[in-house]
Formats: C-alpha cells, structure tokens, sequence
C-alpha cells in the first residue's frame, strides 16, 4: 500500500486528542461506575431484586430513544460555537450534577419511594448523558478528514477511556471496606460525588478545546423549532432510512454488535471461575483477583493492544486490521481454558493481551471507519452531513445488544446448571461454564469477522471519496 502523509491541516493536534480523550474517559466512566453502584441496590439500599432488574431495564430503552433525536438535533444546530460543542458543555455538567443526584438515596426510606425516585432521577440523568455523549461521538468523527489520522484520533482516545476501566473494578473494594465507609449506603453516596465532580470537569474539555467541521456555510440544516417538531420526526425518519442503507456502515453496527455483545454475555463469567472453580467459592481466598484481572486488562489494552492496532491500520487498512485483531482475540479466548488453573492463579493473565485485541480494535477502528462512513453518506445524499445520526444509531446498536446480552447471560447461566445459593458448585457445571466463556465470544468474534470480510470502503476508496468531495464543496 502506498505510504501516505498526512496534510498538516488534517492533523489533530495533541491538546485537542487529549480534550476529546478526557470525554472519551467519561463516557466510559459513568456507565462503569453506574454498573457497579446498580449491584448495591440491592445490598445496601434493600431493593427487591426484580424492581432492580426494571430500574436496570427501563432506562434503557428511553435511553435508546433519545440517541437519535440528539444526533438529529447536534447535526442541524446552527451556533457560533459550532453544530456539537454548546451540547457538550451544558451535557457536561447535567451528567456530573444529576449522577450525584441518581444516587443520593437513603435505606431508611420504603422501596417503593426508592424505586420511584431512582428511575425518574435515571432518566433525567440519561437525558443529560445524552446531551453529552452523543454530539461528543458526532464531533470525534469530523474532527479530522484524513483516513489515517482518524484511526489515530481514536487510538489515542481509546486509550485515556481505558483509565476508566483500570479504576472501575476497585469501586466494588472500595465501597464495602468498613474502615473507609461506615456502610455500603454512605460509601455509594459519597464515592458517587467524587465520580460526578470528576465526569463534570473532564467532560467540560472537550466542549472548550476540541474542533470540528466547519459548518458555517453548510446547506439543508433543518430549523429545530416546537413549531417544527412533527417535520423534524419524519426528516428524523428520512436520515435514518438513509443511514440503514449504506451498507458499510450496516456491516460496521453488525460486526460491533457480535464482537462487543458476544464478550458482554459472558463477562461476568470470569468472575464466578475465580471464584467457584479456582477458588472452590471461597470469596475471602478469591479476594482481588477478579478486580485485578479487569485491571490489567484495562493497562495492556491502553497501552499495548490500542497502539498497535493503529500501527496494523497504518499499514496494512482498516478493514484487514480488525480481522487480524479480531483472530488474535479468539486465540486469547482459547487460552482460557489453561489460564484459569486453580494450581497456578497468576496464570489468569497469560489470555490477557490476545484478547485485549478483541475489544481494543473494535472500537478504535469501528469509530475510524464510521469517520469514513460519514463521507460517503454526503457524497451519496448531500448535506448536511449526519456525524450525530450515524454516532447515534451505532451506538444505539451497541446498547440494545447490551440488553440482549443481559437477559442472555443469565439464561447460559441457568443453563449450564449454576446455582446461586450453592458455594460449591459440581464439577459438570463450572466445565460448562468454562466452555461457554470462550465457545460464545470466539464464536460471535469469527462472525464477525465473516460479516467484514466484503467490506468494501477501503484507503483508496476513502481518499477518492474525500477529493470529491472537496471538489463538489469548492474548497481550496
């Protein structure tokens, strides 16, 4: 392939990777944290386990709802701040504020007043979430229009998000140490305003730093108005239709939903092996193995797997990188059924940096090509372009195969015979248990892979796309 450099004018520069990575590290941090603060629902707040499962599942789906209105809405906004930042900003500080709100709830007060309070707190948040998220994802992709520079952008914020994952695992530690908290309910409350500040501040730069396409001049912007409102639910419509038929991008949400859902049915799987099959169900012996396990994981895909994905993308494409990426995670996931020994626990991190691969380059490159993706779709239908549409529908993707993967999981589950009430499991269920952990995410990740094997938007197709397109808008 023929070496390319980069013009300086489609160079992101370092503040700004850093700014957009900083929201990068926050859209990872609220959902894991918030994943973790769910589990002490129940334990420290006493709610019943199937309202716990609503308050889990309804959110959810209005959440899965308002990510394409926001992308319409950040895609035609006419501001002199730009179509996505003033969201940012104002999504910022209502995800920090009402994150700390969400989990101010007392034990003393009945389940049913906590459970009303959480799930109406939850979708004020989401909505606040998804002022922030989705125009912060639309910005990543026009923030640069070079085919390799945009593997790099997303590399680089991959790699910050990762911070959030090396951290995440040790709230479950933190949070039921008796020396730090005198209960679970005070350690929730207190750690979920360090975790807002936090999200609330980093959150902010990006919206202050970070750039994107210049759309001053852009053309066919809908005006966003109550007095349009049923118009702009059927150009809604229109541009979603328009997104479902590019069929890159289709391959793109299908191979994202298999890679990413296939690992999400079983990751808590590694924690019951630890603790049922390597630790005989001893949770005292188990002790931090299961964070550190996450942990590392986190360290070796920031910053080993996220850079040479970037580096395989540089050089070899896209499209060949994810499938590289993608064989080298199935042969970690085979590695599992060696790795978690109970005579030699430090053995549980030899799978770690084959399936880092997995994960690291699903996202790195899925965002990159998406990027390409948007070119395509003006080439085809004009402007203006739909950064925050296609942001959108992706990860509207992501999440309903979130929620597939949680009814799922506890179906395999039930499946291989697990009992929850027994310490000691039997030896025929933890077999199976081992072999739906790395039988499921190797099987949907060779899927995947089959389902990209025709992706057809490649380097050259890519630059032929951008000098159209340069062409048709005038420019120098």
């Amino acid at each position: 392939m023929k070496h390319h450099v980069t013009p300086l004018k489609d160079r992101v520069p370092i503040g700004q990777k850093m700014a957009f990575g900083a929201g990068h590290l926050v859209l990872n941090l609220l959902p894991g944290a918030l994943g973790i603060f769910m589990f002490f629902l129940l334990t420290a707040f006493g709610m019943d386990p199937f309202l716990a499962g609503l308050l889990g599942g309804l959110p959810r789906i209005f959440d899965a709802l308002t990510d394409p209105i926001m992308g319409f809405i950040s895609d035609n906004t006419n501001s002199r701040w730009g179509r996505r930042r003033p969201y940012i900003f104002v999504g910022a500080i209502l995800s920090g504020l009402f994150f700390i709100v969400l989990w101010q709830l007392d034990p003393e007060d009945s389940v049913n007043y906590n459970f009303w309070y959480f799930l109406i707190m939850s979708m004020v948040f989401l909505i606040g979430n998804t002022m922030f998220a989705t125009p912060l994802i639309g910005l990543g992709y026009e923030m640069t229009s070079d085919y390799n520079e945009r593997t790099r952008l997303m590399a680089f914020s991959q790699t910050i998000g990762q911070i959030a994952w090396m951290i995440v695992p040790w709230f479950w530690v933190l949070i039921a140490d008796p020396d730090l908290f005198e209960s679970q309910a005070v350690g929730v409350r207190r750690l979920s305003i360090i975790v807002g500040a936090i999200c609330l501040l980093l959150g902010l730069l990006p919206a202050i730093f970070c750039k994107g396409i210049d759309s001053a001049n852009m053309e066919n912007r809908k005006v966003i108005t109550f007095k349009t409102m049923f118009s702009n639910l059927k150009d809604l419509f229109q541009g979603i239709v328009q997104v479902s038929k590019n069929k890159p991008f289709m391959r793109l949400c299908g191979a994202t939903f298999l890679v990413f859902n296939g690992f999400q049915l079983v990751a808590s799987f590694s924690y019951f092996i630890i603790v049922f099959y390597m630790f005989q169900g001893d949770y005292g012996a188990a002790g931090n193995w299961p964070a550190w396990f996450s942990t590392i994981t986190a360290v070796v895909t920031a910053f080993a797997v996220i850079p040479i994905i970037s580096a395989m993308a540089n050089k070899w494409g896209k499209r060949n990188a994810f499938i590289m990426s993608t064989v080298i995670s199935i042969v970690g996931y085979l590695l599992k059924w060696w790795g978690f020994n109970p005579d030699e626990p430090f053995l549980i991190f030899m799978p770690i940096p084959l399936m880092a691969f997995g994960l690291g380059g699903l996202f790195t490159l899925m965002m990159s090509m998406t990027a390409d993706v948007c070119d395509l779709d003006e080439l085809r239908n004009g402007m203006p372009r739909k950064e925050g549409t296609f942001g959108a529908i992706y990860w509207w993707m992501v999440k309903l195969g979130q929620a597939l993967a949680l009814v799922l999981g506890g179906l395999v589950l039930k499946l291989v015979g697990f009992d929850q009430n027994l310490t000691i499991q039997s030896a025929e269920t933890m077999t199976n248990l081992r072999i739906a952990d790395i039988v499921i995410p190797a099987a949907t990740a060779a899927l995947a892979i089959w389902v990209m094997w025709n992706y057809s938007l490649n380097e050259e197709r890519a630059r032929e796309i951008k000098e159209e397109l340069i062409e048709r808008r005038g420019e120098l």
